[in-house]
């Protein structure tokens, strides 16, 4: 028997019987609102809307509303837009481990799963509740990244287990649409490296597609390869080596908001230079920036970040979220647009700057979030430093801190009105929420 996997559906098993703490349902509603607010701004992207022209239309036996229309495509299908959307601004939630994801990339295919049956509110939100503990245990577990894996690979199990949770799958089920989610559902980690892609914002929508169709197949009787994760050719041997993953603790107290659509190692670095931008004076001759050693590799090193050619390789480039930072404020979705990439005066910043891993930082990540940011001008020295952001589990986000992202992406109105819904979300039905997504979209 797969004792990982057993753990799983044992996870499954206790969620069903228990609602999850007061503080859980609460942070899992403000993840609900947050999905739509970033999935909104993402709405006209050139890959969105590359997608929908590869996908829709479609039809399956079970189909789901593209978020912000009044289309209906394959649930796999929807699950792949939607959860571009949702990823594509690298604006939605984090948790930071020993590998470092977003956990609600699985809120979109379950919401999608939920579509037209008989579930609530609460039901989405107990099946995420087990999304975001399987994902989290296997992030705080092993970092596949070390590997040359991607980290949406976990994506895949943790999606497939919300929504085999949503369907009410018996055991048996339940195990062959984990099997049938992993097996063939391994990420490479080329996605972030160099130069940045299109895909870089679609493959944990895709690890979420490919979900649903294994999802889909089990449930009418398809069986998979097993044991899936301690076989001899399975995930541990193949993937992340041994683990033992706590499915048991409960991880949402620790997952964050973004306040700024940035890659989140960045995130103290970008509130640190927004305060700085008001305080120097003078023409900036240097920037010296201390960091940890997870953020230098994956948002400094690759020379690419120096001289970022597209905006997924800009929002994961610390040197030019700072040198953007410090000349035109807080960055928004817009900070990425071409005229920005060519922009000579964050060149000339970017020129300037020195990054210096530091033991003092690297001992306190993942705890904390540590950066040190000093400006030489030349009329004098400024100097910032920063353990956690806003947003930050440390300093979480608040249901008016939601509003005011919400407002800036798409207006009072319709931020009330997504607020107001999110905050009862427990007692509405999928179709409630799409309905609030569409008005949204009329409003644009």
């Amino acid at each position: 028997m797969d004792k990982t996997l057993e753990n799983i559906i044992e996870l499954s098993h206790h969620v069903r019987e228990h609602v999850p703490s007061q503080s859980s349902l609460e942070e899992l509603k403000k993840r609900v609102a947050d999905i739509a607010i970033t999935s909104y701004g993402a709405f006209n992207a050139t890959p969105v809307k590359l997608a929908m022209n590869a996908l829709m239309p479609s039809s399956g036996n079970r189909n789901s509303t593209v978020f912000f229309t009044n289309n209906k495509i394959s649930t796999e299908n929807a699950a792949f837009i939607n959860g571009t959307m949702t990823r594509y601004l690298d604006y939605n939630d984090t948790y930071l481990s020993k590998e470092a994801l977003h956990p609600s990339d699985n809120i979109p295919p379950i919401i999608g799963m939920a579509e037209g049956g008989s579930h609530s509110g609460i039901d989405i939100l107990k099946s995420a509740y087990v999304a975001y503990n399987v994902v989290c245990g296997l992030s705080d577990a092993v970092s596949i990244r070390d590997r040359g894996w991607d980290h949406v690979t976990y994506i895949s199990i943790s999606s497939a287990a919300g929504m085999s949770h949503l369907l009410e799958l018996n055991h048996e089920k339940f195990s062959h649409a984990m099997n049938l989610s992993i097996n063939n559902n391994i990420s490479m980690r080329q996605t972030r490296a160099g130069e940045l892609s299109m895909w870089k914002g679609a493959t944990a929508a895709n690890a979420c597609r490919n979900s649903v169709f294994g999802v889909n197949l089990a449930e009418k009787g398809f069986t998979g390869p097993a044991p899936i994760f301690e076989g001899e050719m399975g995930f541990f041997r193949q993937v992340s080596g041994e683990m033992s993953p706590d499915f048991v603790t409960d991880h949402m107290g620790k997952t964050m908001i973004k306040n700024y659509p940035v890659e989140y190692h960045a995130m103290s670095a970008a509130e640190v230079a927004e305060q700085l931008k008001d305080e120097i004076t003078g023409k900036i001759e240097s920037v010296d920036v201390e960091t940890f050693r997870v953020a230098h590799t994956i948002i400094v090193k690759d020379p690419e970040k120096l001289r970022p050619k597209t905006r997924e390789t800009a929002d994961h480039s610390l040197p030019y979220i700072i040198a953007y930072t410090l000349k035109y404020g807080a960055p928004t979705p817009n900070s990425y647009d071409d005229k920005f990439l060519r922009d000579e005066t964050i060149l000339h910043l970017i020129d300037r700057m020195k990054f210096t891993v530091t033991k003092k930082f690297d001992s306190m990540y993942p705890e904390y979030l540590p950066v040190k940011i000093e400006v030489k001008t030349d009329r004098g020295t400024f100097s910032k430093e920063l353990d956690a952001p806003k947003g930050h589990n440390k300093k979480p986000y608040t249901w008016d801190d939601l509003k005011v992202k919400a407002s800036r992406m798409m207006g009072e109105d319709s931020a009330k009105e997504l607020i107001n819904l999110s905050r009862s979300f427990e007692k509405r039905s999928p179709e409630e929420y799409l309905e609030v997504l569409r008005n949204v979209k009329t409003q644009r």
